[in-house]
């Protein structure tokens, strides 16, 4: 089927700063040069970004994933309600297992990129979610999830102790970095889970692309990675869910207060990490239902860094970090259509009006009453 020629006028968001009034949709990729006269035009008003991003959502798992689906159907599932929000670009992290890989515009769903399954050390992550495997063992599974999944390879580098006093690593600090080194010479990129501080700075030790979490990070951590291009993901509602969860399995006051320590230290973090130059990306994790990634874009700006920041972590920056183009000339057209401007108002990110994936407009599915 042919895409349709598509106008889009109002404000074209090409940055934060960067308005052009209209652009053109033809052969489903952006141009800016007018189509010959007599084509069937579509047109799209309204203020326009770049398709959104969540760059850390487990399709697999998580709200609004029927779990009562085939692992396959779930996954599909919850890219569809990303499809919906205008999340035309999910990045999986890990999952309990390989379903997201080939999910994509082909099927009329967003492109993800997948890392596979969770790698952990052994005994330290969820049972079940993760291959668990030694220090020597990483570098090859690494490898093996690099070639099944879509770019990426995660690793768990650390979890919660049994007896409740912290944050175990998962592997040695040596043993990360082969495995970040032989995915790098493979050319895959690498995300590392690092909660507390020893594991940050294993972490940044080892040469990722990407921390996740990093709840635990000093001012010190946030200039290094800096230094070193490293990008964080901070999630910073996934830690309300853990605190929770926590609570949930009768763990300790001692415990509990400090979780409660790392959730009041979020918001001065996260700014220390903007203000470092750091490379921040929005991301739900599992905490809430897939396609509301604009709920946690309005947590990094409450958060205390600017609007315009924080609609990056989940547009410009993340789409730029993750390797794919934003409006530009030539670029296959993800867009998303709001009526009025993000920048001023972050909220306004949860009602689009206009979707178009890889050129076409998508007529979303009616939500739950």
């Amino acid at each position: 089927m042919t895409s349709p020629v598509l106008h889009v006028r109002g404000k074209v968001l090409v940055g934060p700063h960067e308005v052009h009034d209209e652009l053109w949709v033809v052969g489903g990729r952006i141009t800016y040069a007018a189509p010959s006269a007599g084509a069937d035009v579509q047109t799209v008003d309204g203020w326009v970004l770049p398709g959104l991003v969540d760059a850390h959502a487990h399709l697999a798992i998580g709200q609004g994933a029927p779990e009562e689906l085939p692992d396959a159907a779930r996954s599909r599932a919850a890219a569809r309600a990303d499809l919906d929000a205008g999340v035309l670009l999910v990045r999986e992290p890990g999952s309990p297992n390989r379903a997201s890989t080939g999910i994509g515009p082909d099927h009329g769903l967003p492109r993800v990129q997948t890392s596979g399954r969770f790698l952990a050390g052994v005994g330290c992550y969820l049972p079940g979610f993760a291959q668990e495997v030694t220090d020597d063992e990483l570098p090859d599974a690494a490898l093996r999830e690099l070639a099944a999944g879509t770019g990426w390879v995660k690793a768990i580098g650390d979890w919660r102790g049994d007896s409740g006093e912290g944050w175990v690593l998962g592997f040695a600090p040596d043993a990360l970095a082969v495995a970040v080194r032989v995915v790098h010479d493979a050319g895959g990129r690498f995300a590392i889970h690092a909660i507390g501080p020893e594991a940050v700075e294993a972490a940044i030790a080892a040469g990722p692309d990407s921390i996740e979490h990093a709840t635990y990070a000093t001012d010190h951590h946030f200039e290094a990675m800096a230094a070193a291009g490293i990008a964080v993901t901070p999630t910073l509602n996934a830690l309300l869910m853990a605190r929770k969860m926590t609570e949930q399995r009768g763990a300790s006051p001692e415990e509990l207060a400090r979780i409660d320590e790392g959730i009041a230290g979020l918001p001065a973090r996260v700014r220390t990490a903007h203000e470092a130059g750091v490379t921040l990306m929005a991301g739900t994790d599992a905490a809430l239902p897939h396609g509301q990634v604009w709920r946690e874009i309005v947590s990094l700006a409450a958060a205390g860094i600017p609007n315009d920041a924080a609609l990056a972590a989940g547009s410009w920056a993340a789409r730029s970090f993750l390797g794919l183009p934003g409006i530009e000339e030539g670029a296959p057209a993800d867009l998303v259509a709001f009526d009025r401007d993000p920048r001023e108002s972050l909220e306004v990110l949860a009602t689009p009006s206009v979707i178009v994936l890889d050129g076409r407009v998508i007529e979303r599915m009616p939500a739950d009453v």
